[in-house]
């Protein structure tokens, strides 16, 4: 995560990110200070002062390769952040008006995509009133398009999903999370007692399939991520070449005013860079943000605000070298680095 940010951030090295992800980045960054280790204890080793500089070199000139393509025209989308305090979002008094603040943002805008958080709506997706989702897709509709929004989904007796829900111009369409956080969306084995200690609503999801195609929306596919799941590139590719956006739906309200978020945006921002496409955070209480394929952020809201972001975001294709190979160039890197230390004769302590 360390090598996460500091690439995302403009670190010289981010060029590298498209070869090899967030695991390679980590291997360059633990190279470069092994190499000025050796620069500073032996300031005649211009072998390896060469190598930082080759390093460097490399990771800046690999940041204008264009490993995608813009296709098509650039879409209209509006990531809304509705700013539901976590302590007030599950409680019954408050639902209707918390609907009501999500179909007053989708109603003002005329985005052709329309983007609400995680669990936007606190209930179960088929208790939810028909008459609302209705509401949201007439909106959809009229502009054209389609929106996402965050709901937990019931599929039966003990089964029920962290999920997204498509209403609109397309065919509905549902994205179950696949990556839950134990304790947080499900229970370990023997530990369901401190889960009813804690009284956390909706604590334990099922898992959705780890294949799943990228929603069909707005002229786009999408590949949406729920909360955390943007943490693990290797998942994320994997409703790729096909995607031609990346989507995150969060709450990370369970954070209040913590790094926690700008983390999380930092996290997205390296997704964009690795797979060489628009990463868009639509969040319930902030981070909200537009992230460009170089990890630029154009435009994102202000926390603990209620808003709405629009922005034009561009579809990519093709497919970077991460997206084709995934983690296993860090891996031989770190397997060389193994076998090279093995290798070397030991010396001993004399000397």
């Amino acid at each position: 995560w360390l090598s996460a940010g500091y690439a995302a951030v403009g670190w010289p090295v981010q060029g590298l990110a498209p070869l090899a992800g967030v695991f390679g980045l980590s291997f360059v960054t633990a190279a470069l200070g092994g190499l000025l280790w050796i620069v500073a204890r032996k300031p005649a080793r211009w072998t390896a002062f060469g190598a930082i500089v080759a390093i460097l070199v490399a990771g800046q000139l690999l940041r204008l390769v264009e490993w995608t393509r813009p296709e098509g025209p650039r879409v209209a989308v509006a990531l809304l952040q509705g700013n539901i305090a976590q302590d007030l979002k599950f409680a019954p008094e408050r639902y209707e008006r918390i609907l009501e603040t999500y179909a007053r943002l989708v109603e003002e805008t005329r985005a052709r995509l329309i983007v609400l958080p995680e669990t936007a709506l606190p209930r179960l997706h088929d208790r939810v009133d028909p008459a609302y989702y209705a509401r949201l897709a007439s909106a959809a509709k009229r502009n054209g398009g389609d929106l996402i929004v965050g709901v937990p989904y019931h599929e039966g007796p003990g089964r029920y999903f962290n999920s997204v829900l498509t209403v609109g111009s397309s065919p509905a369409q549902v994205y179950h999370k696949r990556h839950l956080v134990p304790f947080g969306e499900y229970v370990p084995p023997g530990f369901a007692w401190v889960m009813r200690w804690l009284s956390i609503p909706y604590s334990d999801f099922s898992r959705g399939d780890e294949r799943q195609a990228p929603l069909a929306v707005a002229g786009q596919r999408v590949a949406v991520n729920i909360c955390y799941e943007d943490a693990f590139g290797d998942e994320i590719i994997r409703q790729l070449p096909e995607a031609t956006l990346l989507v995150n739906v969060s709450n990370v309200a369970w954070f209040g005013d913590s790094l926690a978020p700008a983390q999380h945006l930092q996290i997205a921002r390296l997704r964009a860079i690795e797979t060489g496409r628009t990463h868009l955070a639509a969040t319930n209480s902030g981070i909200t943000a537009a992230i460009e394929r170089d990890g630029s952020v154009p435009l994102r809201l202000p926390q603990f605000e209620e808003g709405r972001l629009v922005f034009a975001a561009q579809g990519y294709v093709g497919a970077t070298p991460y997206v084709r190979l995934g983690d296993w160039p860090a891996i031989l890197l770190c397997v060389l680095a193994l076998c090279v230390a093995a290798a070397r004769p030991r010396i001993s302590r004399s000397q």
